[in-house]
């Protein structure tokens, strides 16, 4: 044992002391698969606002690895992390947030055949907040586009496994590790450490629930022509609203619909409705700029 481990393990013993490691990169599981196996692909960006449309990808991280069926992770395969150039200078805040500043990126620029080589055989694309990471990097790169998506931030039920946080500082901490939070590599690499271990709770190895949730196909609901009087019933039960399309929906699950449907008839519309909208979802186009209610 390293003197430095000795000591942080004297410290955690005496029950006053917790002791965070920093992250390391993933090891190779040191095993030959006894199960089919699979590409994934960990991906973060890094830019210089939150509007895909405008804002820029300043820094790309990924991570490809090999996973197998059961949602173990065995060895990692390539990495990429490149800068890039955005034209205009990054806004203060971004430098702030992230240590990337205008030096840092001058004449720099993210290959993009580099990128689309490394993502073409990936049989799912995960972020941990996809939402966001799969609208910049459709924007940019095409081969995402048509890629399954995964999002280890709200497709892993976190908090019912015993964290009070989905965000990845706060899982590491709880798993007892630091890293350098807002630089893409890093996400990257702490993102595939955390999806490598077995849950809290119910001890399923992190990838396995979240490729199994993201699978599940998802149904949008969309309340149309519903009343104005009962849009805080329909924000209570967790509708959103729509600005591009002027309508409150709802994403579920798809076994849910006919209790939607029933919950619509009574508490919204008062009659029978038979010309429901609502658009089946699958990874494929989950979190993709081709089903973002306000793109």
């Amino acid at each position: 044992m390293h003197a430095l481990d000795a000591i942080a393990a004297a410290l955690e013993t005496t029950g006053a002391y917790r002791v965070l490691r920093q992250i390391e990169p993933l090891a190779d599981a040191g095993a030959r698969p006894d199960e089919p196996t699979f590409i994934g692909l960990i991906v973060d960006t890094e830019t210089t606002g939150l509007d895909h449309t405008r804002d820029t990808v300043i820094e790309l991280g990924m991570i490809k690895f090999e996973y197998g069926a059961s949602g173990r992770v065995y060895r990692v395969l390539a990495t990429l992390n490149q800068l890039h150039d955005p034209g205009r200078p990054i806004p203060a805040e971004i430098t702030r947030l992230t240590g990337i500043s205008d030096s840092d990126v001058a004449g720099q620029r993210i290959d993009d055949a580099a990128v689309a080589a490394m993502a073409a055989d990936a049989a799912v694309v995960i972020a941990h907040n996809a939402s966001f990471d799969r609208l910049m990097c459709e924007a940019r790169w095409p081969v995402f586009a048509d890629k399954n998506w995964a999002c280890s931030c709200h497709q892993v039920p976190w908090r019912a496994e015993g964290h009070e946080g989905s965000k990845l500082g706060y899982l590491l901490i709880d798993h007892g590790y630091f890293h350098k939070g807002h630089r893409a590599i890093d996400d990257c690499h702490a993102l595939l450490a955390l999806l490598a271990v077995p849950l809290r709770n119910s001890g399923r190895l992190a990838l396995s629930c979240l490729l199994e949730t993201a699978r599940r196909p998802t149904v949008r609901v969309w309340a149309a022509g519903s009343p104005i009087a009962t849009k805080d019933v329909l924000k209570g039960r967790s509708y959103r609203w729509s600005g591009r399309r002027r309508c409150w929906y709802i994403d579920i699950e798809e076994d849910r619909l006919d209790l939607e449907r029933a919950f619509l008839c009574r508490e919204i519309y008062q009659r029978e409705i038979h010309d429901l909208v609502a658009d089946r979802i699958t990874a494929r186009d989950r979190f993709s700029i081709r089903t973002n209610p306000d793109a």
